[in-house]
C-alpha cells in the first residue's frame, strides 16, 4: 500500500521504502563482517518484523537459517503493557548458536529485554539485537542493541510492519500516524 492511499491517516512520511532497504543492506553487511566464519540464527518477532526480517535476509550475501517467535505485551492498545506472553516459540534449539534477534522496532525494551533473557537462558553461543528502529526516550529498561537502523523521536509509527490495531502494516514506508486515528 502507498501512502498517497491513506495519507488521511498520516502526519508524515518519516522513511521511504527505497532508504529502509538501503539501510536494511547496510546492516546486513556489517552483520555479515561480525559474523564471518559462524553460523547465524536470526529470529524474527511476528508479526511486526516480517517486512524487517524479509528484506534483511535477502540482503545477505551467505546463508542465514530463519526462526520465529511471536510474542505479545501489547494488546490492542499503542503502548506496551510490560507483560509478555510466548505465543509461538523457537522451532529449533539454539544451544551453542549465534543468534540475532530481529525487530522492527524498539520503544520501551520491555519486551527485548525479556526475550533476550529468556532466550540467553537455551545456551546460545550469542544473542544479540538488530532493529530497523529505536525510540531512546520511551526505553524504561536498557537494552543492549547491536544493530539499529535508525533512532526515532517517541511518536506512533506505522508501516513496514509496524501496525495500528492490524492495519497499515501493509504501508511500504515508515510515517508517523496521525493522532486522530487513535484518540
Amino acid at each position: 500500500m502507498d501512502a498517497s492511499h491513506v495519507e488521511q491517516d498520516l502526519v508524515n512520511v518519516l522513511f521511504t521504502e527505497a532508504q529502509i532497504r538501503e539501510r536494511l543492506a547496510e546492516m546486513a553487511a556489517q552483520i555479515e563482517e561480525d559474523y564471518e566464519g559462524h553460523d547465524l540464527v536470526i529470529v524474527g518477532i511476528l508479526r511486526g518484523a516480517v517486512m524487517v526480517m524479509a528484506d534483511l535476509a535477502r540482503a545477505f550475501g551467505r546463508h542465514v537459517e530463519m526462526d520465529w517467535m511471536a510474542v505479545s505485551s501489547y494488546g490492542s492498545g499503542t503502548k506496551s503493557s510490560g507483560v509478555v506472553r510466548i505465543l509461538k516459540d523457537l522451532d529449533s534449539d539454539i544451544s551453542g548458536r549465534h543468534v540475532l534477534v530481529v525487530d522492527e522496532i524498539i520503544d520501551t525494551g520491555l519486551t527485548l529485554s525479556w526475550l533476550t533473557a529468556n532466550l540467553s537462558s537455551r545456551n546460545p553461543a550469542s544473542v544479540e539485537i538488530a532493529t530497523l528502529l529505536r525510540k531512546p526516550e520511551a526505553l524504561q529498561m536498557p537494552v543492549d542493541v547491536k544493530y539499529v537502523g535508525w533512532d526515532i523521536p517517541n511518536e506512533f509509527v506505522v508501516g513496514y510492519g509496524l501496525d495500528y490495531r492490524e492495519r497499515y502494516r501493509n504501508l511500504r514506508d515508515i510515517a508517523t500516524l496521525a493522532p486522530h486515528v487513535y484518540s
